[in-house]
C-alpha cells in the first residue's frame, strides 16, 4: 500500500540475490491450467478461482517444496518435472526457459551453499500462487524480503514474477517485514468463506486510496489502529494519511496500475506498477493486506524499482 518506497534501485548485494530469487521463483512451481497474459491473475477469478481447495492446496505445497529444493539444494531435476520448457520469466536478471533456470540453480547453490528460502506465508487462487519469504543467502545476515508469484499451466510452472527488497536494520514502526501482529497471530489465511468479500473490499479500497489518491478511504476501509510493516511508515491511520499525503503531493503525476490480485481468506495481495511521472521506469510493488471483520487491519509490502536493463524481454509485469 504505501509508495513511500526507497527511490533508488536495488543495490549491489541484491544482484546476486535477484538471480537467486529468479531461479527459485521461476523454478519453483508446478501445477494447473488457467489463463495467460498480463492480467492472468485477474482473469483467473472468473474461471473457477474460488473452488477446488485440493488443487489450490497442491499448488501451494508444490510451490514451496520445489522452491526450497532448487534454491537450498541446487536440485535441477525438479525443473524437468515441474517447469515448462518455455516458461516465461519476469525477474529482470534471469532469462526465459527451463535450461537457463537449471544452470542458474546450479550456479546459485555453488555460490551460496548455506542459503535459506524461509517461506513466511503462502496463498493461492485460480492458477496463481504467491509466496512471501525471507531469503538469506549468507547465514547471519538479514537477507531480503521476496514475493514470488507463480502461474501454473498443464501441471507445470508456466510463468513467474517477483518483487525483492533488502531487509533493513530498523523500520519506522518497529515492526519487522514478516510477522503477523493482528489477532489471531497466524500466518496462514483464515476465513476462506470470506475470500470474495475480502477481495472486493481491498480492490475498492486500493482503487480509492492508491489509484485515485482519496485519503478519506483510510477512514472507510482501514481499522484505525492498523498494523504497518512498510519499512518507512508507522502504524495507524493518522500515520498513513501523513505518509501517503506527502507522497501524493510530491508525485502529482503518479499513476498506479494493478496488474494482478491474489486472494485467499483474510489475505489479499495486489501486484502493481507505480509510475511517478511520464517517462519513469516505474516501481514494482506487492501490497499484502489482512482483512478482519470488514476492515484492513495489517499490511506488508515489498518494493523494487524497475531496472534500466533486463535479461529477458518480458518486463516485470
Amino acid at each position: 500500500m504505501p509508495p513511500t518506497a526507497p527511490t533508488t534501485p536495488a543495490r549491489r548485494a541484491v544482484v546476486a540475490f535477484l538471480a537467486t530469487a529468479a531461479v527459485l521463483g521461476a523454478t519453483a512451481v508446478p501445477a494447473v491450467a488457467a489463463p495467460h497474459g498480463p492480467a492472468a491473475g485477474l482473469a483467473a477469478h472468473s474461471q473457477g478461482g474460488y473452488g477446488d481447495a485440493a488443487r489450490l492446496g497442491y499448488q501451494k505445497t508444490v510451490a514451496i517444496t520445489v522452491t526450497k529444493r532448487v534454491f537450498e539444494h541446487g536440485d535441477t531435476a525438479v525443473v524437468d518435472r515441474y517447469v515448462r520448457p518455455d516458461y516465461i520469466q519476469h525477474n529482470p536478471t534471469a532469462a526465459d526457459g527451463a535450461a537457463g533456470l537449471k544452470a542458474l540453480a546450479t550456479s546459485i547453490h555453488q555460490q551460496f551453499p548455506d542459503a535459506r528460502y524461509n517461506v513466511k506465508r503462502v496463498i493461492s487462487q485460480g492458477d496463481l500462487v504467491m509466496l512471501h519469504s525471507n531469503v538469506v543467502l549468507v547465514p547471519g545476515t538479514k537477507g531480503a524480503a521476496v514475493i514470488d508469484i507463480f502461474r501454473f499451466q498443464g501441471g507445470k510452472i508456466a510463468e513467474h514474477w517477483d518483487v525483492i527488497q533488502n531487509v533493513p536494520d530498523t523500520t519506522a514502526s518497529g515492526n519487522d517485514m514478516f510477522s503477523t501482529l493482528s489477532s489471531p497471530q497466524v500466518s496462514q489465511p483464515l476465513d476462506h468463506r470470506l475470500t470474495q468479500a475480502n477481495e472486493a473490499l481491498v480492490v475498492k479500497a486500493f482503487d480509492e486510496l492508491i489509484v485515485h489518491k482519496d485519503l478519506s478511504a483510510l477512514d472507510r476501509y482501514w481499522d484505525p489502529g492498523y498494523l504497518q510493516h512498510n519499512t518507512q511508515m508507522q502504524s495507524g491511520v493518522p500515520a498513513a494519511k501523513a505518509g501517503l499525503g506527502g507522497y501524493f503531493a510530491s508525485a502529482p503525476q503518479l499513476t498506479v496500475t494493478p496488474k494482478r490480485i491474489i486472494a485467499e481468506g483474510d489475505l489479499v495481495a495486489v501486484h502493481s506498477d507505480y509510475v511517478n511521472y511520464p517517462g519513469d521506469r516505474g516501481t514494482a510493488i506487492l501490497d499484502l493486506f489482512r482483512v478482519r471483520n470488514g476492515k484492513i487491519v495489517e499490511h506488508w509490502d515489498i518494493i523494487q524499482n524497475v531496472p534500466e536493463t533486463s535479461a529477458n524481454d518480458n518486463g516485470m509485469f
